[in-house]
């Protein structure tokens, strides 16, 4: 006797619950097939009436409660009645439970979910459900493959690197020699619209950056108007006009802020090494206020930057590190033309008075500060003009490395992209993820 109200709970499409028992504290549903579709053979796709046999199979499905649920499944077994058809005889089968699945397809489904989407490991997952890890792998790999597809062309690509691992040395070819091994993955991401990680790929070369282009579709790389990148001469060298014809350089302006910071604390180093042959210590006002020397003016109050200042100028009578400190805010001064929103007049005014003062300091830091914004200068224009930033990137790879860690490191390559990237791209999937009362 068919139960309507367990059967509406159970919400399965196409079975129905006969009876529940329990055993322990096992909860024992038994359903029976409701779709008239299961009886159809499944290659000439002709109904049958002829039964051979009946069969109880026990596919697991998602929990309900505490306790434990077991599925049993009272199937028939068909004989084809077409005498066409090579198929002799066939077992029901519906949508939810495909032939030959142990597991029915929202369970699967919610297993996906919880890997990709929350970034939970395969045994937390696999173990959760009562299902091995091969099972729970496959589950994820069949509903991340629905998801996941050729990227879409995008008109800004950021492209930056994370680590893979720790730096190894391993035997060479040969076995001879002993060689370094640093892991890099590069990605690739699309900082203008929401398909998130595209890819990675193994290195952080030249090469690897224009082998992932060269894979992608001619359209996909003619409609690439900007490539954002940190100041890596290896990804520059990658976009070419030959490979991207649209493609402008943009580099990031965090990473110049930093090589800015850089040069201070170099400065810093060095003064404090000349004066006292030593490194910095406490007493010392330089290393007391080196937190001060890397915080941006606007965020110090008064008081605080007269302490500094007056401090450094009592105790460094070569200026040199209060001189690094304003040459470092006058980049920051020339960067911030991008949120003002000066003009092309106001740009050459400021990078004219930078330049000015690192030649008028002569400090071998400062000079090699000012040389790499000559390198760069066409693709930090391009920041000032465009105000894009790799940030999105940044925070992909914080993504990252939390896959990464969950699943304490991968073993296979691909198994690694798939997780990375399917976390990666979980906004874009939001809207159709959401439950409504």
């Amino acid at each position: 006797m068919v139960d309507a109200t367990s059967s509406l709970l159970l919400g399965l499409e196409g079975l129905e619950v006969a009876a529940v028992s329990r055993q322990g504290r096992t909860r024992v549903v038994d359903v029976v097939t409701a779709d008239p579709e299961a009886a159809r053979c499944p290659d000439c796709r002709t109904i049958s009436t002829s039964v051979k046999d009946h069969a109880v199979t026990r596919p697991r499905d998602i929990g309900y409660g505490d306790d434990p649920i077991l599925l049993r499944w009272n199937k028939t077994r068909y004989r084809c009645v077409n005498p066409n058809c090579e198929r002799a005889t066939f077992t029901e089968s519906i949508p939810q439970v495909p032939p030959h699945r142990r597991t029915t397809t929202r369970l699967r489904t919610q297993i996906g979910r919880a890997v990709g989407d929350a970034a939970r490991s395969v045994v937390e997952v696999a173990a959760g459900v009562g299902v091995s890890w091969p099972t729970a792998h496959a589950a994820f790999v069949e509903h991340a493959d629905r998801v996941l597809g050729t990227p879409r062309p995008v008109q800004v690509l950021g492209i930056d690197e994370t680590r893979r691992g720790k730096p190894r040395w391993v035997r060479d070819a040969d076995g001879r020699r002993w060689v370094r091994v640093d892991p890099w993955d590069t990605g690739f991401v699309d900082l203008g619209g929401d398909q998130g990680l595209l890819g990675q790929v193994e290195g952080r070369t030249s090469k690897a950056v224009t082998d992932w282009l060269t894979a992608q579709s001619e359209q996909f790389r003619d409609q690439i108007t900007h490539v954002v990148i940190d100041p890596s001469a290896a990804y520059a060298a990658a976009v070419t006009d030959a490979l991207l014809p649209n493609a402008q350089v943009v580099v990031d302006h965090f990473h110049l802020v930093k090589l800015a910071n850089d040069m201070v604390t170099g400065v810093r180093r060095r003064v404090t090494f000349d004066a006292h042959g030593r490194r910095g210590r406490k007493q010392d006002p330089e290393w007391a206020n080196r937190r001060r020397l890397l915080s941006a003016r606007e965020r110090l109050s008064d008081r605080s930057f007269a302490k500094m200042w007056n401090a450094l100028f009592d105790h460094d009578p070569s200026g040199q590190i209060l001189t690094a400190y304003i040459a470092k805010e006058e980049l920051r001064q020339l960067l911030s033309a991008a949120r003002d929103g000066a003009d092309d007049g106001e740009i050459r005014r400021r990078l004219y008075r930078f330049y000015r003062w690192c030649a008028d300091a002569d400090i071998p830091e400062i000079t090699r500060l000012a040389s790499t914004i000559e390198t760069w200068w066409p693709a930090i224009l391009a920041f000032l003009h465009t105000g894009l930033t790799n940030a999105r990137t940044e925070g992909y790879n914080r993504l990252v490395k939390q896959v990464k860690r969950v699943a304490c490191g991968f073993r296979n390559t691909e198994n690694s992209r798939r997780r990375i990237r399917f976390h990666c791209t979980r906004a874009q999937r939001a809207s159709i993820q959401q439950f409504h009362c």
